[in-house]
């Protein structure tokens, strides 16, 4: 007999007008209760965030929700995408998390974003922090320094989904299993044409945060800090760079894991984020 089983998980579309461009925002969400929103990482979507969608616990207290930007997974570009070369900058991508939350009325949602998605989760947390209940950075440092050329990444003598692969495949952590590993490979293989390249304009660019971090308080929306053992794009040191920097964040180095712990190894991540979000879930919400 076939074994089957259908997930919680359910995908929807968003018709956003946002800066005078339509996107169509794809989205998925599972379980009720506290809104968690969770943000990809470049050149990636929302399945990463498969393990996190899938645990009857979280699902009891929080309805996570992970949604595509434009131009990653089922998000499509606006109209007239193809003029122009995509660079993702830091004012749009802030601006669209917000602008996502207005659209579905979540009141005070948990923001949680890795790599590109933590760097933005710390913008948040400096700009926009009494919008938030918590946000939660996952690889999340304020810079990084550009260790490699990017033109590789969308150039005609190479396939542009492998070599995206490739660039990524050293930031996994050795001990995940290989069925993760390959399914957060295989995200990568499938990205736009220039997508990626495109995305870490912000990370290594446009999104240096060194002088906006003092600026994060608190007080007014509590920050988790979770990063991954293996990473050497966001290591546990500038982590705890940022940590330090700003007084009552909390700080967690997951040991085993690279920089997709949501992805690479969701089990073992989940270890870490259970805790974080029962306190969230427990703690006043004003």
């Amino acid at each position: 007999m076939t074994a089957a089983r259908l997930e919680p998980i359910v995908g929807r579309y968003l018709s956003l007008e946002f800066e005078g461009q339509g996107y169509r925002v794809y989205f998925e969400e599972a379980g009720e209760g506290i809104p968690l929103i969770c943000l990809h990482t470049a050149g990636a979507d929302g399945r990463q965030y498969r393990g996190v969608m899938n645990d009857a616990e979280i699902l009891k207290r929080f309805r996570v929700i992970a949604f595509d930007m434009p131009w990653h997974g089922k998000s499509s570009p606006p109209a007239g995408f193809q003029r122009d070369e995509y660079r993702l900058t830091r004012d749009f991508y802030t601006a669209f998390v917000v602008a996502f939350v207005e659209a579905l009325a979540l009141p005070r949602p948990v923001v949680m974003g890795c790599s590109i998605g933590g760097r933005v989760v710390l913008n948040l947390a400096a700009t926009h922090a009494d919008r938030f209940r918590a946000l939660i950075g996952l690889q999340a440092s304020a810079h990084v320094a550009p260790y490699y050329d990017t033109d590789w990444l969308h150039h005609a003598d190479v396939h542009g989904g492998e070599v995206c692969a490739g660039i990524v495949s050293g930031l996994v952590g050795p001990e995940a299993p290989s069925e993760h590993r390959w399914e957060t490979l295989w995200h990568y293989m499938q990205g736009g044409p220039g997508v990626f390249k495109g995305d870490l304009h912000f990370y290594k660019v446009d999104g240096d945060l060194r002088d906006r971090i003092a600026a994060i308080d608190t007080r007014r929306c509590p920050l988790y800090l979770m990063t991954g053992e293996y990473d050497y794009s966001c290591s546990p040191a500038e982590t705890e760079e940022v940590a330090a920097m700003v007084p009552g964040a909390t700080c967690t180095i997951m040991p085993g894991l690279g920089h997709f712990p949501m992805s690479e190894d969701p089990d073992r991540f989940l270890e870490h984020l259970r805790p974080a979000l029962a306190a969230i879930a427990e703690s006043p919400s004003e």
